[in-house]
């Protein structure tokens, strides 16, 4: 058995556990990460980056049909698309492809050990990897648990056959004709939208009484308005029950208590996501759960000294883009640097079409608070730039506290607003208010003007509308 010795052991190398073994190599610390499958975990290789290639796909797919069917308002015509979606799946590939390599290149450029195997723990400060070549013993002063998530299967909905994942519909060579997509969140209406571009008669079953019940109903509106437009059903308060008897379909239970069968080629679940943690011998260590989840403090710390967990395996919100942060953080905390975990500025983007982007606090959250929202909304439909692109549905939306204008939130929907986020967080991280978002000179014709503009209504004095 080989033994390996480090300053800083890292399990998982999805974006939370790379960005974090990255930086720690940059400060000089000695610095191992394990990984079980392949660099950039499910993010990279069966999540975020392949499902917006495909969503992407689904896009050109749609335009072409719409020139070839003579709907556009500018008069593009073009012969009837035809669509190789095994080409598509292997473009996505290659795109997953060389952001592996990248992550590969850019830990050996910070000098970190890359063990591949599965890691489970000895105790709290040694891990045994079991690898091709054999078991190896890892010693670590600090040790951060970044497994990341998989998706929930239902005991009457087994993965396997017509009944899908997330990954199984990513890998997908033939678009289904009918698809059923069990659970109304934004994994399965992003991957919905796109196959009903793509071609298939989507029908959404969700037990609650709306879609993306994490958003409020202004928000979700013009996506519930796309999806009618595209031909999708969605059934509302609706229950799975099961597969048909032939398994050619979902029987469920209508929000009227009816029992319907709704045939389906392949019946994709997308009902949240479970933390990894499965034969990582949490047992022989003494930590605090949430559940499932670990519960961690404001460094990420867990209850144990020297642990600490990031990412998808502490719970919500399951985002990239907070695993990355919490790794970077961590990271500069094992080397010796002040630092603690602030999320009030953590985007939140729903990639369905029109897309959604939340940062802050919404009305209701505010209101909820304690504060006096005070608040500002401009349509894209006064926007120049939405005009010139045809894609006018939606709006920015401005919270600000009435007392003092700070801005507690800020939210959008529209074709192209998950680009906005970046503003968005800038300027509830850097504490703006209303006249620092009016006052900031945004360029002509932009999606960005409908920011200020909507900092400015709430002011009382929007130009543009």
């Amino acid at each position: 058995m080989t033994d390996i010795t480090c300053k800083l052991l890292v399990i998982g190398a999805g974006p939370g556990g790379y960005v974090c073994a990255i930086r720690a190599g940059q400060l000089g610390l000695d610095t191992v990460v394990v990984e079980s499958g392949k660099l950039g975990g499910s993010c990279l290789n069966v999540g975020c980056i392949p499902s917006k290639a495909m969503i992407h796909v689904a896009e050109e797919f749609e335009k072409a049909a719409e020139a070839a069917a003579g709907r556009t308002p500018f008069g593009l015509t073009a012969a009837e698309p035809k669509l190789d979606l095994k080409q598509a799946i292997a473009w996505k590939d290659g795109v997953v492809q060389r952001l592996n390599n990248g992550v590969a290149g850019l830990l050996r450029k910070a000098r970190v050990k890359i063990v591949q195997g599965r890691a489970r723990f000895r105790d709290g400060k040694t891990v045994v990897v079991e690898t091709e070549t054999g078991p190896k013993t890892i010693h670590a002063e600090a040790i951060v648990i970044a497994t990341g998530s998989a998706p929930v299967e239902l005991p009457f909905l087994r993965f396997g056959g017509n009944v899908i994942s997330s990954t199984g519909a990513l890998a997908l060579t033939e678009v289904p004709k009918r698809l059923v997509v069990v659970g109304g969140g934004y994994i399965g209406l992003e991957l919905g939208t796109a196959f009903a571009k793509l071609g298939a008669k989507v029908t959404v079953v969700e037990a609650q009484d709306k879609v993306l019940p994490l958003y409020d109903a202004e928000l979700t509106g013009p996506v519930a308005k796309r999806l009618t437009s595209l031909g999708v059903e969605v059934l509302l308060g609706a229950k799975a029950l099961g597969q048909t008897a032939k398994g050619d379909g979902l029987r469920i239970e209508t929000a009227e208590g009816r029992e319907r069968e709704l045939p389906a080629d392949k019946i994709l679940v997308t009902v949240g996501r479970k933390p990894v943690t499965e034969g990582l011998g949490l047992e022989n260590l003494v930590l605090d759960m949430d559940g499932r989840f670990i519960r961690i403090g404001e460094r990420c710390e867990t209850a144990m000294r020297g642990i600490y967990a990031i990412g998808d395996v502490t719970g919500e919100p399951m985002l990239a883009h907070r695993a990355m942060a919490q790794g970077e953080m961590v990271a500069e905390i094992v080397a010796g640097l002040a630092r603690a975990w602030d999320k009030r500025a953590m985007p939140a983007i729903c990639f369905t079409d029109p897309e959604i982007v939340s940062v802050g606090l919404s009305p209701g959250q505010a209101k909820a608070a304690g504060f006096e929202p005070k608040i500002g909304q401009f349509p894209f439909q006064a926007n120049g730039r939405a005009m010139t692109r045809h894609a006018e549905a939606g709006f920015v939306r401005v919270v600000a506290d009435a007392r003092n204008d700070l801005v507690l939130g800020i939210q959008a929907v529209g074709q192209g607003a998950s680009e906005l986020s970046a503003a968005f967080g800038l300027a509830v991280e850097m504490g703006a208010t209303l006249q620092d978002v009016a006052g900031t000179i945004h360029a002509h014709p932009t999606l960005g003007e409908a920011f200020p503009e909507a900092a400015m209504k709430a002011l009382g004095h929007a130009l543009h509308i």
